[in-house]
């Protein structure tokens, strides 16, 4: 039963947002250095034949995944939802050659980290789980997501 590990690896990339609705300064367009720290569980490979030998994953192949459900997709691109008024914004932005990224939620970290939790647990190998994220918008402030939370 026991002998599971966690493993983490931190992530970082520029990316802009904008909150519609919401009754603050974040409802302007602004962006934020956000650190993403993505921490899966699970048994060390026991197999001495295997090249991955006492590694739970790889941390490279950890990288991969997330590079590409994450990093790749929201480095310095400004995330608009996509159902609200920010559209025409967006469409603007676009026009004049601006990376954009409409998604179906309101980019806040709370939606983003969920958002991101259920991309990077889809690629995950399946004797590892994805443990938890932690998404630092700022050096004061973070969301977390913990797979416990979400039984």
């Amino acid at each position: 039963m026991g002998n599971n590990i966690r493993i983490t690896k931190q992530f970082s990339f520029e990316t802009g947002h904008a909150l519609y609705g919401y009754d603050g300064k974040c409802k302007n367009v602004h962006g934020h250095s956000y650190k993403l720290s993505v921490t899966v569980i699970g048994k060390p490979i026991a197999d001495k034949s295997n090249v991955k030998y006492g590694m739970v994953i790889d941390f490279g192949d950890l990288k991969k995944i997330v590079k590409e459900e994450v990093v790749d997709v929201f480095d310095h691109a400004t995330v608009f939802n996509k159902n609200t008024p920010h559209v025409e914004l967006a469409k603007e932005l676009q026009e004049r050659d601006h990376n954009v990224l409409l998604v179906d939620y309101q980019p806040t970290s709370e939606m983003m980290v969920l958002d991101f939790a259920s991309k990077i647990a889809k690629r995950l190998p399946e004797h590892i789980k994805l443990h938890s994220l932690k998404l630092q918008e700022t050096d004061s402030s973070f969301a977390e997501w913990y797979a416990y939370d979400n039984i």
